[in-house]
């Protein structure tokens, strides 16, 4: 399994970016899996954002709710991030992957958000 994050970049305080990830090299597998955004910014561990169920329930952190929507299509093996109201503090590399993290898949490299204030 190769997990392909796109759609960072550097926005503004208050600005919007919407992250894809991509599941090449897996068939049915991907539908089966709870999905989650993961974010890792320098000097800190890597924390769950934002995840969604088989069924599309959806859970965020405290941190970003009402600020950021995930959502998915198994149909393109895709999992996506809307992120509004963007802050400094959500300056990290931006990774998806199972949620929760049991036998979870390589990690891919992830995409860089830079939130300038």
């Amino acid at each position: 399994v190769q997990l392909q994050a796109s759609g960072g970049g550097l926005v503004q305080a208050g600005g919007s970016l919407r992250l894809s990830c991509v599941a090449s090299r897996i068939t049915f597998t991907f539908s089966i899996n709870a999905m989650g955004w993961y974010r890792q910014a320098p000097g800190k561990e890597r924390e769950l954002v934002a995840d969604i169920s088989t069924s599309g329930n959806t859970n965020y952190a405290d941190s970003v709710k009402g600020r950021f929507t995930i959502s998915r299509d198994n149909a393109k093996k895709a999992v996506y991030l809307q992120m509004n109201n963007l802050k400094p503090e959500d300056t990290a590399v931006y990774s998806c992957n199972k949620a929760p993290l049991v036998r979870e898949w390589p990690w891919g490299q992830g995409t860089q958000v830079t939130v300038s204030s």
